[in-house]
């Protein structure tokens, strides 16, 4: 499948867009406790992204979204800014839950949720990862604690969440819980008085408005209609939303990585250093050249994990080894760039530093590298068997 012209045009507007007229907000100084966009910093870009056209670039004016390989191409060109993301609305968690409501979520819950989420008026949050400390769910969502019951025509949900992505300040989100039927979903309105944040901390990454709580959810009663599909189902659901959202961690931060090879490249043309600019000394040129070589690998990567999950398939294996692969060579790219700018890389002079710290954080979020190994390598187990009979 090739990738269309509409595609590839809305890719080189999203480009300019951010080239133009996001990266100038890299310097502004509207961030919160831990350096994260403030929302009338991330509301104020929407409102350019909208006059430009390039508001959630991915979904179409008639509610279609782009092909998987299409998206990739779109969302590389966004995430050419820490804050382009934010300002396409191409960002995490709100790009994959739009994803996850537009495949399992009624007329009604789309109406209702999603499309204020697709119009950049509300940031959501998925509620699924619990306190480590309290023997919660992490990696293994099979160790769910939070619960929830049904009483009359209203479910009851009590538990504990943790690094829960952008839930300050947003307006939408999307709870799992364990019924006796298994894992469920619910869509709820925020805030809501039954959660209470309880700590929001100081991280290595800081792109993601509202940081990553950990909060408290107290006798929380949602609708009965507001459940996201069928109880039982929500480990289901989790991995039409995962698969997916992995993939578009790589894609948005493969476009942050190409921007600071460039700001590195740059550098290292123009700086003299023992009687020559450091490009032509080869300890430097190897390294711009070793991430020319990664950037390239992680691009085909995201292409074809990409074109798998546009068969229809959960792609749960590719999705895994994508986001191993381009992660790990990613931070490979990050650390070169700030090595071969020395001092000045490990500055907020510009970018390159704040991208070192995201792709590090990349590494752990939605599944950290070695977690993803051992489930590539009890596929790995279970292919032996069934091809030897054991």
């Amino acid at each position: 499948m090739t990738i269309s012209a509409c595609a590839l045009e809305i890719a080189g507007r999203v480009e300019t867009f951010v080239r133009e007229t996001i990266i100038p907000y890299e310097t502004d100084t509207r961030r919160d406790h831990h350096g994260a966009p403030l929302d009338a910093l991330v509301y104020e870009m929407r409102g350019h992204a909208r006059a430009a056209g390039v508001l959630t670039p991915h979904i179409l004016p008639d509610g279609s979204h782009l092909t998987q390989r299409e998206t990739a191409v779109v969302l590389i060109k966004s995430g050419l800014s820490p804050l382009g993301p934010l300002a396409c609305n191409t960002m995490a968690p709100d790009e994959g839950n739009m994803y996850l409501l537009g495949h399992v979520g009624s007329a009604d819950l789309k109406a209702r949720f999603l499309a204020p989420m697709i119009d950049g008026s509300a940031r959501s949050a998925f509620f699924m990862t619990e306190p480590a400390e309290e023997g919660g769910a992490g990696s293994d969502p099979s160790m769910m604690k939070t619960t929830c019951r049904l009483d009359g025509n209203h479910w009851v949900i009590d538990g504990r969440k943790t690094f829960i992505t952008g839930a300050q300040g947003a307006k939408v989100g999307i709870i799992m819980a364990k019924a006796e039927e298994g894992a469920c979903m619910f869509l709820i309105e925020l805030p809501d008085p039954a959660i209470r944040i309880d700590h929001v901390p100081n991280t290595i990454d800081s792109s993601m408005p509202g940081g990553h709580a950990t909060l408290t959810i107290d006798n929380l009663r949602v609708p009965a209609d507001q459940m996201l599909g069928v109880a039982g189902e929500g480990f289901k659901y989790a991995q039409i939303r995962l698969s997916p959202a992995r993939l578009s961690h790589c894609m948005r931060w493969l476009g942050s990585c190409i921007r600071a090879h460039e700001i590195a490249t740059d550098y290292a043309n123009r700086r003299t250093a023992f009687g020559k600019t450091l490009i032509d000394h080869e300890g430097v040129g190897f390294m711009l050249a070793e991430n020319m070589i990664d950037l390239k690998q992680c691009e085909l990567m995201i292409d074809w994990c990409a074109g798998v999950l546009d068969t229809g398939s959960l792609g749960t294996v590719e999705s895994s080894m994508a986001k191993v692969a381009v992660s790990e060579a990613l931070m490979r790219i990050a650390d070169r760039c700030v090595q071969v700018m020395g001092g000045t890389g490990v500055t907020d002079k510009t970018i390159v530093e704040q991208v070192f710290r995201e792709v590090r954080a990349f590494r752990i979020y939605d599944g950290p590298t070695e977690v993803h190994k051992w489930s590539l390598a009890k596929k790995i187990k279970r292919d032996w068997k069934t091809k030897h009979g054991g």
